[in-house]
């Protein structure tokens, strides 16, 4: 496969991955309240590695080597503390405060790319970065009127700002170890390693902080949800990612995360019409033009 066909298919990919991420906010919501996130993503990420394995096995090279092994554990704890701040911001930060500082992800990973030197120092890229998140602050003011919480920056702020540096890491790390032959060419593999040691990073400090019988409260419909989300918005979405990453660089790669608020913009209209207001078009249509450009214009990073 040529890079330009990889390149294309890989923000296909990614435009699936904004989509699959979009679908997963209204499934988490269903869910009961009360359980304990920590431990509910551990074993999201426990179903989605199970789910891995077969597609794992089939890879030559699956098992890593001692400095492969030490790369995917970094990936792990970028994983864990970003889930693990998250949680632990959600009741101490406004929701406009965590979407405000999440726009700088794309941004961050970016800066962290160029410092690995797996990001061109270009001006383009930034630009598209830049303009997708006005474009996703926008939709967040847009919510904040709907009730989402005013700007603030405390310690739930701060903590989670620390968990969009480790979330901004993850592609850099894969995109490093990746050029070096440190990790599986197998994106199934690699998916694998990160979620498999991330999963037991977060099952370790939900089982310090949380309940150890709060999952016996999940109903049925709960495990089902908590089945989807481990396939669908754990399993599938990391391997898009890790599918994108060997052929795009992490800050366009990142990108595609100011379309999840648009996702969930357009289901919000599909079940609320009477949402629909203006409010809402200056940043989607910053979003959709950031994403054309990117479409448009991202060359393969080596």
């Amino acid at each position: 496969m040529s890079q330009a066909i990889a390149a294309r298919s890989a923000h296909l990919g990614m435009l699936l991955w904004a989509l699959l991420v979009g679908l997963s906010f209204p499934a988490v919501g269903v869910m009961s309240e009360g359980l304990p996130p920590l431990q509910l993503t551990a074993l999201r990420f426990a179903i989605a590695s199970l789910a891995l394995w077969p597609l794992v096995r089939r890879a030559a090279d699956w098992w890593p080597a001692q400095h492969g092994l030490l790369l995917y554990a970094l990936m792990g704890l970028c994983l864990a503390g970003f889930f693990g701040a998250m949680f632990w911001a959600a009741h101490r930060a406004t929701a406009l405060s965590m979407a405000t500082l999440y726009v700088a992800v794309p941004l961050l990973a970016f800066t962290f790319g160029v410092a690995a030197s797996v990001e061109r120092l270009a001006w383009r890229l930034p630009l598209i970065l830049a303009l997708g998140a006005c474009g996703a602050l926008g939709l967040a003011f847009a919510e904040a009127r709907n009730g989402g919480g005013g700007l603030q920056f405390g310690s739930g702020e701060l903590v989670f700002f620390g968990g969009c540096l480790s979330t901004a890491l993850y592609p850099v790390l894969s995109k490093w170890g990746l050029n070096r032959g440190w990790l599986s060419g197998s994106a199934a593999a690699r998916t694998f390693w990160s979620l498999a040691l991330g999963g037991v990073l977060i099952g370790l400090a939900g089982s310090l902080v949380e309940p150890l019988a709060g999952l016996a409260r999940m109903t049925a419909l709960d495990l089902l949800l908590v089945v989807y989300l481990g396939l669908c918005s754990s399993a599938m979405t990391f391997w898009l990612m890790q599918r994108a990453t060997a052929a795009l660089t992490p800050g366009a790669v990142t990108a595609y995360s100011y379309l999840v608020p648009f996702v969930s913009m357009l289901l919000l209209f599909a079940s609320d019409p009477a949402q629909i207001g203006w409010a809402w078009l200056p940043g989607s249509a910053l979003i959709v033009v950031a994403m054309a450009l990117l479409l448009r214009g991202d060359r393969v990073s080596g």
